[in-house]
């Protein structure tokens, strides 16, 4: 059993398990990845000149992982070498806060400069893992961060998928919409129509949204049929959208009111000194954008319901990262719970009116579009 240490986790309460409260199922994956690529990989001089402008407002956001390095990530930014960042959305509205609250956005950011490409790697919040020092047996990987901080988080992911983590960047919910807003809203053509809080939507219909309908768009879960990985999909839309934008000669004028409207929002370990080198070096690296997600099957353990990943899918996330970083195929025994899983080979996803929808879950193509969805 693995009910030892519940308000750590947040395991004991009901409501977890069937109903999310909206006020923190803000996700936060769209803004976060933007947030990055516009900070990181934006158009060359003038993010330079902003950056440096901004030096005091991002020097306020270094706060040290107090994780051992697997490798001396000074010298690989040195030497230009592809490098790795934990991204970590909260569902919390401020950093510091006594509710640590935890990451329901874990991606894993490999920004490559040699094959000009990024690719975000996603793990779902509700992923089985073992984590280090906790006393349950397994756990969600979204609590490792409410278990230990940014340290056990770094850590979790590291020992679950054989991969060094060179950088994290850990955004809270505040402030999210000012991401889209400071660019001047996005304009997209809708994967799904339906209405959701801001968003409303018709398929394949182009729309410009500003930060509240770009949010809502991005949130909308339960009536999605693909659930979870369609909702990831419609934020891989987003963030294309946004750092398209960010782009745009209209769109740098706005970045230092971009900059200051988070930086309160967000800590790294990225010195300000890192990011003027990855802004400056890395940035061919935005000139491809690929996706990923570490696929599970969604099983129910001790009542809650989690994403198992199967061995050989850590297996092929892990060798797909480190391909991505230039390093040699894993040579781990990874961990393999695919007997736990539903053998229809379907997963679940419980709804807030306790209906349950079932999809397929053979999501390998990120950048498949098709959905026939309509609200």
């Amino acid at each position: 059993m693995n009910n030892e240490n519940e308000p750590r986790s947040r395991k004991s309460s009901p409501s977890h398990v069937k109903k999310r409260d909206p006020k923190l199922r803000k996700r936060v994956c769209w803004a976060l990845l933007a947030l990055t690529l516009i900070v990181f990989l934006g158009v060359g001089t003038y993010i330079y000149h902003i950056l440096n402008s901004a030096k005091d407002t991002l020097d306020k956001t270094y706060n040290g992982s107090n994780v051992t390095k697997s490798r001396d990530v000074s010298s690989v930014l040195k030497d230009k070498r592809p490098i790795s960042i934990l991204l970590l959305g909260t569902d919390t509205g401020d950093l510091g806060r006594d509710d640590t609250g935890r990451t329901d956005t874990i991606i894993v950011a490999t920004l490559n400069p040699e094959t000009k490409t990024t690719t975000l790697t996603s793990i779902p919040r509700d992923t089985k893992v073992k984590v280090p020092d906790s006393v349950n047996s397994y756990d969600k990987v979204n609590s490792a961060y409410t278990i230990g901080g940014v340290s056990t988080a770094i850590e979790t992911i590291q020992d679950t998928l054989d991969i060094p983590i060179d950088y994290y960047v850990l955004v809270n919910m505040r402030g999210l919409t000012q991401i889209v807003d400071a660019v001047g809203g996005i304009t997209i053509k809708p994967l799904l129509t339906f209405k959701y809080e801001d968003a409303d939507v018709t398929k394949g219909k182009t729309v410009t949204l500003n930060g509240k309908q770009a949010l809502s768009y991005s949130r909308m879960r339960y009536d999605d049929p693909e659930g979870d990985y369609g909702r990831q999909k419609r934020q891989k839309q987003v963030i294309e959208a946004i750092v398209n934008k960010s782009l745009s000669v209209s769109a740098v004028s706005n970045y230092q009111k971009l900059l200051k409207s988070i930086g309160s929002n967000m800590q790294t370990d990225l010195t300000y000194g890192d990011m003027i080198t990855i802004a400056t070096s890395y940035k061919d690296a935005g000139q491809t954008i690929e996706s990923n997600v570490l696929q599970g099957q969604d099983t129910m353990l001790d009542g809650l319901s989690y994403q198992v990943a199967s061995a050989s899918e850590k297996k092929k996330v892990s060798d797909a990262i480190r391909k991505q970083l230039g390093l040699d195929a894993s040579t781990k025994s990874f961990d393999d719970d695919s007997s736990l899983t539903d053998p229809t080979g379907s997963s679940t996803y419980q709804t807030t009116d306790d209906k349950t929808t079932t999809y397929n879950p053979d999501y390998s193509d990120p950048s498949d579009h098709t959905g026939t969805y309509a609200y």
